[in-house]
C-alpha cells in the first residue's frame, strides 16, 4: 500500500534502484519481447523446417547489398575452401546512359533449383536434391571430375577444384541449418541482405512466366527453375557490368583430340563399310578410335573412377556417349579382326561369312549413334554456339570429311571429296555465325582466336590443293579439325550471373 506522501513513480524508482543488472535486463526483455538484436536472428532463417512440397531458398534484398564481400569471405573461411576457390560471387548491375547514374551490387551463389541442370547432366549421379530441404548437394566422393556440370549450369555455380580433381559447390551450409544456425554468408552480411526463406515448389513452378530471369543478363529461369528471390530496385534497362566482356573459355585439350579422332574413326568405318571394304582402313580407324578414347580419360580429375560413368544413363548424355562408344569400340574390334580373317589361306564356314554384312552395318549405325550422343552433350548445355544446327554440322562434317579422306588413302578422288566437304562445312559455319545470339562467339573467333581461324583456312586450302598427295592432305585436314575443335570450346561463351567485381 502506498502512503499519502509517496507517489507511484517514487515507489517504482525506489524499487528499480534495488534491482540487479540481470533483473533490470530481464524486465526490459519481457517488455520488448526480446533483446534489441533478436529481429536479425529471427528474420535470417525460418523458425520451422520445410513441409512437404516446400524447400529452403536464398532471399536477397538488393537495396541492402553493398558489395562488401563479407559473405564471400565468410563462405570461404567457414567451409574451409582452398586458395582461389569461391562458392559465392559478387556482381554488378548498372545503366550505361549518360542521363541516369545507377549501379547495384549483387551477391550470388547456388540457387538450389527445382530442376538442377548440374544433377541432370552428371554421368555418375554425384548430385542429389534433398527431399526434405530442397538443397542440391554435391557428393564429393562420387565425383570423377568430368566437369560436365560446369558446362550445364547456366549460373556458373559448380567450380572445378584442380587440386582435388573434383567439382564442388555451395550447399547452403546445410549442417548449420540443421541445428538452427544461419549459413555463413547469411550470418556474415552486415546489412542483412541475405536471408533463408521457405518457398513452395508448386507455387514457384506456376508463377514462372516465359522469359523470366533472376536478374538482367541471367539465363531464362524456365530452364532450371532457380529458387533464389531478388527484391529491390531493378531498372528494366539495367544490365550486367561485365555483359560486354569477351571471355575465352577453356580449351579442354583431351576432349579436342577425343572428338576429332573418334569422329574420324566412325567416318572411316562408315565409308569403308559402304564403298571400299579394305581391312587396312578399318585397322587405321580402330587405332584412331582407341587413341581418342584413351586421351579422353586425361580430362577427368579422378580417372580411376571413370568406370562409374554409366550410372547416369537415364538422364545424362555423357553417360550415353560413353556407353555408345564403348559398345562401338567392342564391335569395331570384331569387324577389324574379321576383315583379316578373310585373308587366311582357307575359307571361313558359310555361317560366319553370312555374319560379315550384319556386323558391318551394326558397327556403322552404332558409330553414327555414338557421334550423335557426342553432339547432344553440347547441345544440351544450351550455349548458343553449341546449338543443334552448328554442332551437328561440325561433328558430322568432320565424321564424313575425315572418313572419306582417310578411308580413301591412296585414292586421290576420295581425298579430294573429303577436302571439299570440310571446306564446304567451314563456309556453312560462317553463315550460321550471323545469328545475333552468337555475337560473343563471333567476337572471340574474330578477335583472340583470329589467328587460329586463318590457320584453319590455310590448312583446308593446302589439303585441297595437295589432294594428289593423300598423306599431306590428311595431315593438313587433321590439323585443321584440331584447330576447329579447339575454337569450338574456346568460343562457346558460357552463361553466367552478373559479374564485374
Amino acid at each position: 500500500m502506498l502512503t499519502s506522501d509517496e507517489s507511484l513513480i517514487e515507489k517504482l524508482l525506489a524499487e528499480q534502484q534495488s534491482l540487479t543488472a540481470v533483473e533490470r535486463f530481464s524486465q526490459k526483455y519481457v517488455r520488448t519481447q526480446g533483446h534489441s538484436q533478436q529481429r536479425y536472428y529471427r528474420d535470417l532463417i525460418p523458425l520451422s523446417r520445410p513441409q512437404t512440397g516446400e524447400q529452403y531458398a536464398f532471399a536477397v534484398d538488393l537495396d541492402k547489398c553493398t558489395g562488401c564481400k563479407a559473405c564471400v569471405s565468410a563462405c570461404h573461411s567457414l567451409n574451409g575452401l582452398d586458395e582461389g576457390e569461391v562458392w559465392r560471387d559478387i556482381g554488378l548491375l548498372r545503366i550505361a546512359e549518360e542521363s541516369v547514374a545507377y549501379q547495384q551490387t549483387v551477391t550470388t551463389a547456388c540457387h538450389h533449383c527445382l530442376d538442377p541442370a548440374c544433377a541432370e547432366g552428371c554421368p555418375v549421379l554425384a548430385y542429389e536434391k534433398d527431399e526434405e530441404t530442397g538443397i542440391v548437394h554435391h557428393l564429393d566422393d562420387q565425383c570423377i571430375g568430368c566437369q560436365y556440370c560446369t558446362l550445364k549450369c547456366p549460373y556458373d555455380v559448380p567450380k572445378y577444384n584442380k587440386k582435388r580433381g573434383i567439382v564442388r559447390k555451395c550447399d547452403m551450409c546445410h549442417q548449420r541449418l540443421a541445428v538452427g544456425e544461419s549459413p555463413a554468408c547469411v550470418q556474415a552480411c552486415p546489412s542483412g541482405a541475405i536471408a533463408i526463406q521457405i518457398v513452395s515448389q508448386e507455387a514457384l513452378r506456376k508463377n514462372l512466366q516465359p522469359g523470366d530471369r533472376l536478374l538482367p543478363g541471367a539465363f531464362d529461369s524456365n530452364y532450371t527453375r532457380p529458387t533464389t528471390s531478388y527484391t529491390g530496385a531493378r531498372p528494366a534497362n539495367g544490365h550486367p557490368a561485365d555483359g560486354g566482356k569477351i571471355r575465352v573459355e577453356h580449351a579442354h585439350w583431351p576432349l579436342v583430340f577425343m572428338l576429332v579422332l573418334t569422329q574420324a574413326a566412325v567416318g572411316v568405318f562408315v565409308v569403308n563399310g559402304l564403298l571400299l571394304h579394305q581391312p587396312f582402313a578399318n585397322l587405321v580407324a580402330f587405332v584412331f578410335l582407341n587413341l581418342g578414347l584413351g586421351l579422353s580419360v586425361l580430362h577427368l580429375g579422378q580417372p580411376l573412377k571413370a568406370w562409374r560413368a554409366f550410372l547416369g544413363w537415364r538422364k545424362s548424355w555423357m553417360s550415353r556417349e560413353i556407353m555408345a562408344f564403348s559398345a562401338f569400340a567392342g564391335l569395331a574390334s570384331v569387324v577389324t579382326g574379321w576383315g583379316y580373317l578373310k585373308l587366311l589361306p582357307f575359307s571361313l564356314p558359310v555361317f560366319l561369312q553370312r555374319l560379315t554384312i550384319p556386323l558391318t552395318w551394326t558397327t556403322m549405325i552404332l558409330g553414327l549413334v555414338a557421334v550423335s550422343t557426342s553432339c547432344m552433350i553440347y547441345v544440351d548445355t544450351r550455349r548458343p554456339f553449341w546449338s543443334l544446327p552448328m554442332t551437328f554440322l561440325k561433328f558430322f562434317g568432320a565424321t564424313f570429311g575425315l572418313g572419306l579422306a582417310i578411308a580413301g588413302l591412296g585414292k586421290p578422288s576420295f581425298t579430294l571429296m573429303g577436302c571439299a566437304l570440310l571446306l564446304t562445312v567451314s563456309l556453312l559455319e560462317l553463315s550460321l555465325l550471323r545469328n545475333s545470339a552468337l555475337e560473343k562467339s563471333r567476337a572471340i573467333l574474330y578477335g583472340p582466336l583470329a589467328s587460329l581461324q586463318w590457320a584453319r583456312a590455310l590448312l583446308l586450302v593446302l589439303a585441297l590443293c595437295s589432294a594428289v598427295s593423300p598423306l599431306v592432305a590428311i595431315t593438313a585436314l587433321l590439323l585443321a579439325q584440331l584447330i576447329e575443335r579447339t575454337c569450338f570450346f574456346m568460343a562457346a561463351s558460357a552463361h553466367r550471373m552478373p559479374g564485374g567485381i
